[in-house]
């Protein structure tokens, strides 16, 4: 399926930044995790977005979303794996699939959680960030979840229904996964492996797999998208929230302080404008986009 713009999160930037594409006329899909997974929806009262005093989190999202999508937004929830500039535009993979856009929006947020020990070089080594890509290659062999999301307890399932020996690793147990998957509390973990990956040492004790497939709400911007400019760990953006790579725009937290809706909402508006002002000029002048 291909789309004028793709937009990488479904918080107030990435909402926002989709209302306005709309209004111009842009076929616009949201990719990110559902609304109740969202850190603002957990937010018991918001005092500081304009003229709304005393609003819940849960309510402020409701809105935006349910505006968004009566201007016809479309909306596919999972985890943006990765983003690839290509001739013509972009692909993203959102865990087994592949979608098009001529122009990127990334409202990713800011980055859940810094790397693992040992992740980064075991890479494609028995390191996953995806059981629905990679869990066939290990059916019927050890593997280790390391729950973050609130799609994991899911995808360590669909691995166990799969055939592999699975082991769920988590600050607690939850309440979603199959009784059969045994789990492990840990805070402090290690990739470890020469070559390719042999064990999660999970507090100092080693729990031997051919996997560890680490499940995290969201993929750092550098990591979606190679190439990004970066300023201080956030995205680097001008005054039209173009980044560094031709046709790509970044709103929110991921482009810098203050962490604030307003803030969000009102670069999403800048970069959703700006995005559907870039794809009209491309097109206009005859150059792929």
């Amino acid at each position: 399926m291909r789309y004028d713009i793709i937009v990488i999160g479904g918080g107030p930037a990435g909402l926002s930044a989709a209302i306005q594409a709309r209004t111009r006329n842009k076929r616009v899909l949201v990719v990110g995790a559902r609304t109740e997974d969202i850190p603002l929806w957990k937010a018991g009262q918001v005092d500081n977005y304009l003229g709304m005093p005393g609003v819940s989190g849960r309510e402020l999202l409701e809105r935006f979303e349910a505006h968004a999508a009566a201007l016809g937004m479309e909306r596919m929830y999972g985890r943006a794996l990765n983003a690839m500039p290509v001739e013509d535009g972009f692909l993203v993979s959102v865990g087994s699939e592949v979608v098009e856009g001529d122009a990127l929006i990334l409202a990713t947020g800011t980055a859940h959680g810094t790397k693992y020990p040992g992740e980064a070089e075991h890479l494609g080594m028995g390191v996953s960030y995806c059981a629905t890509c990679d869990g066939m290659f290990y059916r019927g062999r050890d593997v280790v979840v390391v729950g973050q999301s609130a799609e994991a307890p899911e995808e360590a399932n669909y691995l166990h229904g799969l055939g592999c020996k699975v082991t769920y690793v988590a600050k607690t147990r939850p309440d979603t996964l199959d009784e059969a998957i045994p789990f492990r509390r840990g805070v402090k973990l290690e990739v470890v492996g020469e070559g390719n990956v042999s064990a999660l040492r999970v507090d100092g004790e080693e729990i031997p797999c051919a996997c560890v497939f680490l499940l995290r709400p969201s993929v750092a911007p550098g990591e979606l998208l190679p190439g990004l400019e970066f300023r201080d760990g956030y995205i680097a953006v001008d005054r039209n929230m173009a980044t560094s790579i031709p046709g790509v725009f970044a709103a929110g937290d991921c482009t810098g302080l203050p962490l604030q809706i307003s803030k969000a909402v009102g670069e999403g508006l800048i970069a959703g404008h700006r995005a559907a002002e870039y794809l009209d000029r491309t097109r206009e002048s005859g150059r792929n986009v």
